[in-house]
Parts: structure tokens; sequence; C-alpha cells
């Protein structure tokens, strides 16, 4: 795949740069379709009754279903189009909040590191990703670390 019109590359990438996404809302289709997609059919994501009993007082969206929106918040950006060669991983994961219906999470990306991998045409981009509502309340946060593609020459 070519590189996008506003890719970045590995070395491109400036520790303690801060990359900001569009924002998203998310709504129970969102939720009922990722239901269907995961097999989670956990009551207090798609059974409003049974939630409304429960500690939260209504259907919030899956922890999971967050973290994908996230990655597609980030990869809307387009920094990441055609130069990212693989996802490494994820650490330190935390759900600190429920996303309730009709949220809208806001994806704030921080690069932490930018370093050639052992392998001199590409390298490392490391990051740390925190999501809020618009409460500003902390919904998610967690750190990644993409293989990226050098700039050819």
């Amino acid at each position: 795949m070519a590189a996008g019109r506003f890719a970045k590359y590995w070395h491109d990438f400036e520790v303690g740069e801060v990359i900001e996404t569009a924002p998203r809302t998310i709504e129970s289709g969102d939720v009922g379709l990722f239901a269907g997609l995961s097999g989670d059919f956990n009551p207090v994501h798609v059974n409003a009754v049974a939630a409304e009993k429960g500690i939260f007082g209504e259907r919030i969206a899956h922890g999971l279903l967050t973290l994908a929106v996230t990655s597609g918040q980030i990869n809307q950006t387009a920094l990441f189009v055609g130069t990212t060669i693989g996802f490494l991983g994820l650490d330190k994961v935390r759900f600190s909040n429920p996303v309730r219906f009709g949220d809208t999470i806001f994806t704030s990306v921080k690069v932490t590191e930018a370093r050639a991998s052992s392998k001199g045409d590409r390298g490392v981009v490391a990051m740390e990703v925190k999501v809020v509502n618009q409460r500003d309340e902390v919904v998610l946060t967690y750190d990644q670390a993409l293989l990226m593609a050098g700039r050819p020459a």
C-alpha cells in the first residue's frame, strides 16, 4: 500500500508530539453492532431492564468497543495510512469510567518514542493514548507501539 497524502514515516514523529483526533459519539447502534460482531451480549450492554438495576443504572458501551473506536479515530488522522507495517502491542490498558450512550469521546495521542528498529528501513513509534468524554472524564488510557516504515530513499 502506498503512503497516504498526509502519512508520516517513523522518523517524522517527534517525542512529545501530541495528536488530537476528531470526536465521535457512541450510540446504541454502535453497541448493538459490536455485540453482534464480538458475541459479547452482557446485559449491561444490551438489556435495558437488567442494566437499570446494575451499578451504572443504564446500558453502557463495551470497553473493547471504546478501544476499537479510538483505534479508528487515530487512523482517521491519516497520519498512519500506508506507513504502518504492524501493530506491535498494547500495554497498561485501563478503563477508568463507563462510556454511556450519547457520550462523545475525544482521543489524544502523545508520542513517547520514535526509534529505528533492528531493520534499517523501519522504526518503532510508541505512544500514550488518553480518551476522555465530553465531561472531560478519562474513560480509557493505554500505551501502544507501531512498527512503521521509513521514508523511501
